[in-house]
């Protein structure tokens, strides 16, 4: 297993990443209501919220089929890292922008965890696509 990851310490950078996105997928699906009212957000904004929720859930499906299921490993899976890292990147991009430029709809409860968490996420898929290259490039 430790070889299909190049060692424990990109394991543990993908289960981290991949943990992070299961935990916003559950909040958003299932935790809707709090998760709603910790930012504020009107109850007319779940579906969206769980929408949101579900591209996180279903990226960490598949990494779980591609880390620990599939019979190649994570070879060639390239395009699975770094649409990872394309999403995360973005992320990034429009929470920094929606916090700190356009600000709409901003309450007292916005937080900058819109720049941070996505911050976080992209360095680590980044660590993962440049860690894991000679796997999901072959």
């Amino acid at each position: 297993m430790l070889e299909k990851f190049n060692g424990i310490i990109y394991l543990v950078v993908f289960l981290i990443h991949f943990i992070g996105f299961a935990y916003y997928g559950f909040r958003c699906v299932f935790q809707t209501k709090s998760f709603l009212n910790q930012y504020g957000m009107h109850d007319t904004g779940a579906g969206i919220v769980r929408f949101f929720g579900s591209i996180f859930i279903g990226s960490t499906v598949m990494a779980i089929y591609v880390g620990f299921i599939r019979p190649n490993g994570l070879e060639a899976t390239w395009a699975f890292f770094n649409l990872i890292f394309l999403q995360n990147l973005s992320a990034f991009i429009v929470g920094f922008y929606s916090t700190k430029i356009n600000k709409l709809g901003h309450t007292d409860k916005t937080s900058d965890e819109a720049i941070y968490a996505p911050l976080f996420l992209t360095i680590l898929s980044a660590v993962l696509c440049y860690g894991l290259a000679d796997k999901i490039y072959v």
